[in-house]
């Protein structure tokens, strides 16, 4: 089991948290959502749980619980900015399918 990020993203989440002022890495979860079943949550890790697996990748933590790590398993979190827009990208091998909008994902 295993999800990495890349130098830009770790970059962006050491960032975000020093601006916060706390934190001990990026929390990464699914939830049901849209029309192919689950999309990402991104939020904040103040402490690890005990359902929490941590994975570090360039000194950045990011947390994931024991029920979604099924779906994220494999996932690399890049971040890219392409013109004016820039966002964390989720390269999962787990997806099957997304919806048209690209809001939510499908996995086996």
């Amino acid at each position: 089991m295993a999800v990495s990020i890349t130098e830009n993203a770790a970059k962006q989440i050491a960032k975000q948290l020093q601006k916060r002022g706390k934190g001990i890495g990026l929390k990464l979860a699914t939830k049901k959502s849209g029309c192919s079943g689950y999309s990402y949550v991104l939020d904040y890790a103040d402490t690890l749980g005990e359902q929490d697996i941590q994975f570090e990748n360039f000194g950045v933590k990011v947390i994931i619980s024991e029920e979604d790590i099924q779906r994220l398993d494999g996932l690399q979190l890049d971040y890219r900015r392409e013109g004016i827009n820039e966002a964390f990208q989720f390269n999962n091998p787990n997806v099957k399918g997304v919806c048209g909008c690209g809001e939510s994902f499908a996995v086996e």
